[in-house]
C-alpha cells in the first residue's frame, strides 16, 4: 500500500474530530531501511527489559507492527540489528519504540520500517518483565491493539479502523 499520512489526513478529516484517527507528536527518528510502514497494532509495555520484544518479534508479524512503550527511557536500547533482522524475517512491518535502539547502522541496511526517540549502545536487561497487548499511551496518543499505525517521512497516524 502506498500512501503518504498527509493525503490520509486530509481525506479523513472527520475521524481527526471525533479523535477514530489521531497523530502522534513528533519525537520519532527514522533508523530502518524502510521509511514508509503501515498496519495492525501489537502493544508491549516494558521498561529496560526486551526479553518480550525478542518474544513478540519471534512470531508472525505479516501486516503488523510493534508499538513498544519503553517508558520514554534513554538509559539502554530495546532493538538492535539482532532483533532488526529477527523481525523482517517473520514479515513485520515496523517496530515503533518509545525509547531506543542501537545498531543504527545497520537497522538502516535491513528493508524494514523502526522508529525510536534515539539511540544508545547499551544492550537492555533480560528478566521476562512487562505486558503485551494492552492499550499503551505516549505521543498524546493511545494506541490500543488492533488499531492501524501509518508512518512515513512526516510523522504517524494511529486509526480505530484501516485508512483508504
Amino acid at each position: 500500500m502506498s500512501f503518504k499520512t498527509a493525503d490520509l489526513l486530509d481525506d479523513n478529516e472527520s475521524k481527526l474530530r471525533d479523535e477514530s484517527v489521531r497523530v502522534v507528536t513528533p519525537m520519532f527518528h527514522p533508523y530502518g531501511g524502510q521509511s514508509t510502514f503501515s498496519g495492525e497494532i501489537v502493544t508491549l509495555k516494558v521498561f529496560e527489559d526486551n526479553s518480550l520484544v525478542r518474544a513478540a518479534l519471534a512470531e508472525d508479524g505479516e501486516g503488523k507492527v510493534l508499538v513498544i512503550d519503553g517508558g520514554g527511557s534513554l538509559r539502554c536500547a530495546l532493538v538492535g540489528d539482532q532483533l532488526a533482522i529477527l523481525a523482517h524475517q517473520k514479515r513485520w512491518k515496523g517496530i515503533v519504540v518509545y525509547g531506543c535502539i542501537r545498531d543504527s547502522h545497520d537497522i538502516g541496511e535491513i528493508k524494514i520500517g523502526v522508529r525510536a526517540l534515539a539511540t544508545h549502545p547499551l544492550k537492555s536487561i533480560k528478566k521476562g518483565v512487562g505486558e503485551r497487548d494492552l492499550p499503551v499511551s505516549f505521543g498524546g496518543v493511545t494506541f490500543r491493539p488492533g488499531d492501524w499505525i501509518y508512518v512515513d517521512d512526516d510523522g504517524l497516524v494511529v486509526s480505530d479502523q484501516p485508512l483508504t
